[in-house]
């Protein structure tokens, strides 16, 4: 309850920040638009996590999960439908999406009962995407130097690419495709960066991941 507390309390900041940084953003943005392309068209799915919106709207998802009160009403004024409920305990029927995206991993209060909870929510092949900062890279050390001075970060989990990929595979899914992007430190980053496949490189990690 602390995490959805400090994010109710701290909203505004939490806005600033894309606002401050729009190519680290867009750089995000374009990674996770990569993992849709080979999806099929006209498919339905939600976001888990998704705050004020910032990746719902433009990958166009206009359903989801948010626990923070604040944060959804913002992302209700960018048109997206928010449900009640959380990562571990999603209010939805089994086998009703094609797609789940998560990209606030690192917020979760228990990881694997989240991905065993998107895994009974998809329709047989459907697709886990997820956005994260890789633990052994440099803006995911950098947050974690300065945990303790952070009003969002002081209670997360960085998560390194081998370790979720075993949740991952533990969790019933498969065929595990990642891209990555935001290479270099944060603050030097004055372009938008197109993603390159694979993983190691870049800070930001996208995975999409298929149902068994």
């Amino acid at each position: 309850m602390a995490i959805i507390e400090t994010f109710d309390t701290h909203v505004s900041q939490y806005e600033k920040w894309y606002e401050d940084h729009p190519e680290v953003y867009q750089s995000e943005v374009l990674a996770l638009q990569e993992q849709f392309l080979e999806l099929p068209q006209n498919i339905s799915g939600i976001e888990v996590g998704l705050g004020t919106g910032r990746f719902s709207k433009p990958l166009g998802i206009k359903e989801g999960i948010e626990p923070s009160r604040e944060m959804a009403a913002k992302a209700i004024k960018r048109g997206i439908e928010i449900m009640e409920g959380t990562a571990e305990h999603l209010p939805y029927a089994a086998l009703q999406f094609d797609f789940v995206l998560f990209v606030t991993v690192c917020f979760l209060t228990d990881i694997k009962r989240a991905f065993r909870e998107a895994h009974r929510v998809l329709k047989p092949n459907g697709a886990i995407i997820i956005g994260f900062l890789d633990k052994e890279r440099s803006v995911a050390e950098e947050y974690i130097a300065k945990k303790n001075r952070s009003n969002f970060y002081g209670n997360a989990s960085f998560y390194t690419v081998d370790r979720l990929t075993k949740v991952l595979e533990s969790s019933g899914f498969k065929d595990l495709v990642f891209n990555q992007t935001l290479f270099g430190n944060m603050e030097e980053i004055e372009e938008v960066q197109v993603p390159k496949k694979g993983h190691g490189e870049g800070s930001f990690v996208t995975v999409k991941a298929i149902k068994k």
